[in-house]
């Protein structure tokens, strides 16, 4: 698709929605999120946790606490009438809630604090879909590592069944008196320390299981940060503390996944972890503990090295592919279907480092392009901490390419705070700025396609951090909004904020960027056997022959720049 002329743009108008208010928020409204068959909203604010139906916007049931200030809420469907919902609260406790016939019930709480000076805090939660995992990162006295539990779905819906059976019995009188299955903790995975020196390679099971890289490629990886040249011996890499985590469902043939097409759709089978300053995304299935070693700290079981510092990562939708944004301005994006890296792509160098990255769900497919699956590309956004965006196109046998879609803004005012792309808009993202402005912007075109405004006596809410939520489902957008000031409202009338919404199917200049029914299906591999998945790897390489011979020259270039200058600094030494 061709991008208009300059003078064809500046001649159309961009169009503005005004959005309506649609409901009246709970006092110090902090957190909005829909489930993921848009039937419920969660609202975490200074009084608890409340429900919402997403259609009617009727409050179904709150669970109100006055100590209690959510700040973090997520909503996913356990069952058919059964929602979990996990939370974080401004005092950093993480919690599970279940949303079971119109009641709220406290199943677990993730990080008590029974001993004041060993306060653990839950710096992020976040619940896999359909609520058989969740992992919460959490710090205790400077320490920091990352949690990932199983939770016990079937116990729990039993339990909530007796739970309602008690409170519909007529001579039941008090609170509902159940005690909830306990969560297990099924990885407790510390940042890394490893050894240095060529100890590294004594480690059989962790680099047996590590992805085989071409020779040609290998340029592309820094095994100097596993401490393979590292002649300090006894030494060990400190990880800083922060990590960043996916789950990931089952693709490829790595070990331990060739059980998962017995598991039900949808469970995930594994966790990619990455810490700040590493240069290594690593894997941990999620198996048993072995009962003899419950202690043992956990080995990764696949690793994906690279050159550059891990900036931010992003995983597609079916999980089959992994983008990390590394220092110095490159995406790696790897294929776990045939666990091999798929491209390493230059962006720029002139902007400021990698901020935030996603995938793009839907792109307009061009006449060129080819309808098997061997032509199939991944497209991404990449935002930089300067404000400019890119957007990155690979596949396996095809030209990677970069665009520039917005410079950096010149005024901090017009920085985003928000971009996303929208699944159900073909090349459409939501862009919210710091100065609460929010539109709609083509990512191909490079253009504004309409502004999402709130009526004049209002603005977004907190623009730094807005509260919203999209309903794939729907195709709706709810975005939290509060009085504005310069409108002389009395300040009861400035405390109440709104819960304002936008329906994108009802806009004509959107429609035409609806993805039809037919084509939200996406096409995704499934290789099953060995001999599948070594035919589709065998495929990819034919196809990216060009690219692995063009990355064998710039190896060997890089390879004599080296020795060049080896040679020169051996040459100063011996001649001082």
């Amino acid at each position: 698709m061709e991008a208009p002329c300059k003078t064809e743009t500046s001649r159309k108008k961009t169009s503005t929605f005004e959005l309506p208010s649609v409901a009246q928020l709970p006092e110090s409204t902090n957190c909005l999120a829909c489930s993921e068959d848009g039937r419920y909203l969660s609202l975490g604010h200074s009084q608890g946790l409340s429900v919402w139906c997403a259609s009617s916007l009727i409050c179904l049931a709150e669970r109100l606490q006055d100590s209690l200030e959510i700040t973090s809420t997520q909503m996913t469907r356990m069952a058919e009438n059964t929602y979990l919902l996990g939370t974080v609260d401004d005092m950093g406790v993480a919690r599970v809630f279940a949303y079971h016939c119109e009641g709220i019930h406290l199943l677990c709480v993730i990080n008590t604090m029974e001993n004041i000076n060993k306060r653990s805090i839950c710096l992020t939660f976040e619940l896999s879909e359909g609520g058989d995992y969740g992992a919460a990162s959490i710090s205790c006295n400077g320490v920091l590592w990352l949690e990932v539990y199983h939770f016990p779905a079937e116990a729990w819906l039993k339990e909530l069944e007796l739970a309602l059976s008690q409170k519909q019995d007529p001579n039941f009188s008090g609170d509902v008196d159940v005690k909830w299955s306990p969560v297990a903790v099924k990885i407790k995975i510390k940042p890394p320390k490893i050894p240095a020196g060529l100890e590294v390679l004594q480690m059989a099971d962790f680099l047996t299981h590590s992805l085989a890289l071409d020779r040609d490629t290998s340029s592309c990886y820094q095994w100097e940060e596993l401490g393979c040249f590292n002649t300090d011996a006894g030494k060990t890499i400190e990880s800083p503390r922060r990590c960043t985590h996916h789950f990931l469902l089952p693709c490829a043939q790595f070990p331990g996944e060739s059980k998962a097409k017995s598991q039900p759709a949808g469970l995930p089978v594994a966790v990619c972890v990455w810490w700040s300053g590493s240069h290594n995304l690593l894997q941990y299935l999620l198996k048993k503990t072995p009962k003899n070693k419950p202690d043992v700290e956990p080995m990764p079981d696949v690793l994906w090295p690279n050159e550059q510092e891990i900036l931010c990562s992003a995983v597609s939708r079916c999980t089959h592919y992994i983008a990390l944004g590394l220092d110095g301005a490159l995406v790696c994006v790897s294929d776990r279907q045939s666990g091999s890296p798929l491209c390493v792509v230059l962006v720029s160098a002139a902007d400021s480092a990698f901020f935030r990255m996603q995938f793009v769900d839907y792109w307009p497919v061009s006449a060129n392009d080819s309808q098997t699956f061997t032509a199939a590309k991944v497209h991404l956004l990449v935002l930089c901490k300067s404000g400019a965006i890119h957007t990155v196109t690979t596949g396996r046998g095809t030209q990677s390419c970069t665009m520039q879609l917005t410079e950096r803004p010149k005024d901090s005012k017009d920085l985003p705070t928000v971009t996303i792309s929208v699944p159900f808009l073909q090349s459409l993202s939501l862009v919210v700025q710091r100065n609460g402005k929010m539109f709609l912007q083509d990512v191909i075109n490079k253009t504004t396609v309409c502004f999402l405004i709130p009526p004049t006596t209002h603005v977004i809410a907190t623009p730094c951090t807005p509260v919203y939520a999209l309903n794939t489902r729907q195709q709706t957008l709810f975005i939290k909004g509060d009085q504005d000031p310069s409108c002389g409202a009395s300040s009861k009338d400035r405390s109440q904020s709104q819960l304002f919404i936008f329906c994108f199917g009802e806009s004509d200049i959107i429609k035409e960027y609806n993805v039809s029914q037919t084509k939200t299906k996406q096409k995704t591999l499934s290789c099953v056997t060995f001999e599948e998945t070594c035919n589709f790897y065998l495929q990819q390489r034919a196809l990216s022959v060009d690219e692995r011979n063009k990355a064998i020259m710039e190896t060997w270039k890089q390879l004599q720049d080296t020795a060049v200058m080896v040679q020169h600094r051996h040459s100063r030494a011996a001649a001082s």
